[in-house]
């Protein structure tokens, strides 16, 4: 995306707290603005600031009730991965506006903010952070745990930029407007502040060219095409 859309999206974006209701009324209850399923045993879905006023009024009707929401006054819905071509674990929390492309794994606990970019065959482990329109290539390692500095503001920033086959050890923090040239290597654990050059392996804090790409990056590599 865009940053002029993306900031659009945030500051505009409608406010909303989507809920699941579970309940028992004596008789059938009218939500008009949501969308309800049952009569006496219903369950009921849109949002609480509409919902609730119809519990309010209703409250010496309902028998039992439950009401389950996963945020509040949220402008950023989560995306709808149904037909996305990639796995996509349990657990994994990913924005509205976000491409994943085709045989990406993303990891449970993962975490991809909008605007950003998965490429494809590209894996983001579990617990990774990838922040708000950062540009993943192809194949792709993004470690567990690992940090990918998102940017949204000024207008005038640059995302992160990670080419094609690079792998980013567990832990890992890459800082926002660094670009991860082809075939590099990132340390676990490693605080990434300049650009990485193609073929370069960093460590540290910050990361520091160690040595260049040899076979155990092709180890890793095969290792990774047989978890995808």
């Amino acid at each position: 995306m865009d940053v002029h859309e993306v900031i659009e999206k945030i500051a505009n974006g409608e406010r909303r707290t989507p809920v699941r209701v579970y309940l028992k009324a004596e008789h059938p209850l009218e939500f008009p603005d949501a969308t309800v399923f049952g009569l006496h045993d219903m369950i009921v879905f849109g949002d609480w600031e509409n919902i609730k006023k119809i519990l309010s009024a209703h409250e010496s009707e309902i028998r039992e009730i439950i009401v389950e929401t996963d945020c509040r006054n949220s402008a950023v819905p989560l995306l709808d991965v149904k037909d996305i071509h990639a796995r996509i674990e349990p657990g994994a929390i990913i924005r509205e506006h976000v491409e994943i492309g085709e045989k990406a794994v993303i990891m449970m606990g993962a975490i991809l903010n909008i605007g950003c970019v998965i490429g494809n065959e590209s894996m983001v482990d579990m617990g990774a952070v990838i922040g708000g329109r950062a540009v993943i290539g192809d194949r792709v390692h993004i470690g567990a745990n690992a940090v990918i500095a998102g940017v949204i503001e000024p207008v005038s920033a640059q995302p992160v930029q990670i080419d094609d086959d690079v792998l980013i050890g567990a832990n890992a923090v890459v800082l926002e407007g660094i670009h991860i040239h082809s075939g590099a290597v990132v340390a676990a654990g490693a605080v990434v502040t300049k650009d990485v050059c193609e073929d370069c392996i960093v460590a540290g804090i910050p990361a520091r060219i160690i040595k260049r790409r040899n076979q155990t990056k092709e180890e890793k590599i095969a290792i990774n095409k047989q978890l995808r």
